[in-house]
């Protein structure tokens, strides 16, 4: 039976409390669509996920008009892209991803993830020309997504990949200097990439997945927010423990996760594919009640970056998974809590006071679900810093076996304390430095850990 009390307290969430779906993501795979004519290649792309997608959009929005829930994104993943450049050699891998980006526009999405490559054990054909290639697709198109796996815990990190991502970043920079270097943020490095992830700009539609299938991606920081808020004034000073907020998130979680999986279900009836996975990941924007950083100050630290961060991060993570697992038997891709800098406007605040340095955003990452996300740094940073911020990153995601990423913006001609501003969802931050010291020499030695 409906109780009266979860509808109205489901309302007031999407009312005042910032609950959104925050995306519907179709996954198509494109292994049918391998050529070694790349142009006939391109064209099943792009008719392919046109074809599934077409109604996408559409459907969406009707659903969220019809059940009253904001839809915030309606988004693609596709196969990784290397698998099918492997078949191509010679030809330029970016002539896919304009295909991808001529097909997000025709269906209307906001964005289409999957010009990717898995090569945590090594380069297959076609791996190496398209991360070569990534700077210039991501500054040759609007709508593509890129994301690079080069680790994971049973296959180890492979350190020339690590090198050879540092220079692909600051290129992808630098190719979008215009565009407050809007390509590197949308290129992420990961460890342990999950194939169902329905967020960008990391989402690709791994070899192990269906045909076509539909993912949804819930949040709600806000709403974890106001029900701690809410149990803590209602308890004395004493009578409330961590383990009582423990369990607050963790029934908070649990209605979040429902709303998402209902809505993720019935866009997947309506366009007759199958439903993946439900992602519930606390994922703040830059708007005011929507951030992540908010809940450490509700459970009594004067800022997020204040000593008790990191536990505070493991207790919201922990609980964030165990209630959206109870909540559904198809909980997947991240799930968990996010701290993209320049997308909540409390972490963003704290970076720009010094309350919350790279290194501590670094020991943040080993309890979060991703890892170091949409942080701005000098333009002058070396390839080589690059890289080893990246190497630590995938050490803390092999040895932990959890998902790690990086996702850092090195602003051509700015420096510390400068503004970076990425518009939108992906928000503003201010330059923060990073550590000082040499790895060029560290880095040069490739091979794998």
């Amino acid at each position: 039976m409906i109780d009266t009390h979860d509808i109205l307290e489901t309302i007031n969430m999407i009312d005042n409390e910032n609950l959104d779906v925050r995306t519907i993501t179709m996954g198509i795979s494109l292994l049918d669509c391998i050529d070694s004519d790349i142009d006939k290649a391109c064209t099943k792309v792009y008719d392919k996920i046109c074809s599934y997608a077409e109604n996408l959009v559409k459907t969406g929005e009707d659903i969220s008009r019809e059940y009253g829930i904001p839809i915030v994104n309606k988004r693609i993943a596709v196969t990784p892209i290397a698998m099918l450049a492997g078949a191509n050699p010679g030809a330029s891998p970016v002539r896919f991803a304009k295909a991808l980006d001529r097909a997000a526009k025709t269906v209307g999405v906001n964005f289409i993830g999957g010009y990717s490559a898995l090569v945590h054990k090594g380069f297959a054909p076609g791996d190496y020309a398209l991360i070569e290639s990534i700077p210039e697709a991501l500054a040759e198109t609007e709508f593509v997504c890129s994301s690079v796996n080069i680790g994971s815990t049973k296959a180890g990190i492979n350190m020339d990949a690590v090198k050879k991502m540092g220079h692909i970043v600051k290129e992808a920079a630098i190719r979008t200097a215009d565009r407050d270097c809007i390509g590197a943020a949308k290129l992420v490095v990961f460890c342990n990439a999950p194939e169902d992830n329905p967020f960008m700009a990391g989402a690709f539609h791994g070899a192990g997945e269906p045909d076509c299938v539909i993912n949804v991606g819930v949040s709600g920081p806000g709403v974890v927010k106001k029900a701690i808020d809410r149990a803590m004034e209602n308890h004395k000073p004493g009578e409330f423990t961590l383990g009582e907020v423990a369990e607050v998130i963790k029934r908070t979680a649990y209605k979040v996760t429902r709303v998402g999986e209902i809505i993720g279900k019935e866009v997947a009836q309506r366009l007759d594919l199958p439903f993946g996975v439900a992602d519930l990941s606390l994922a703040p924007t830059p708007a005011v009640g929507d951030s992540v950083g908010e809940i450490f100050q509700s459970v009594g630290l004067s800022s997020i970056g204040a000593p008790g961060t990191t536990a505070v991060l493991a207790m919201l993570n922990d609980a964030v998974k165990k209630g959206g697992a109870f909540a559904s038997s198809h909980v997947g891709g991240l799930s968990g809590a996010f701290i993209p800098v320049s997308e909540d406007s409390s972490i963003e605040a704290a970076t720009r006071s010094g309350a919350l340095s790279l290194e501590k955003l670094e020991a943040m990452t080993s309890v979060c679900s991703v890892g170091l996300d949409m942080i701005a740094i000098p333009g002058d940073t070396p390839a080589a810093t690059i890289s080893g911020i990246i190497a630590d990153e995938m050490a803390i995601g092999m040895i932990n076996s959890k998902t790690t990423a990086v996702r850092v913006i090195p602003v051509p001609g700015k420096g510390v304390g400068e503004k970076a501003c990425f518009g939108g969802l992906l928000g503003e931050a201010d330059i923060i430095p990073v550590p000082g010291g040499d790895a060029s020499t560290f880095i040069s030695l490739g091979g794998r850990i």
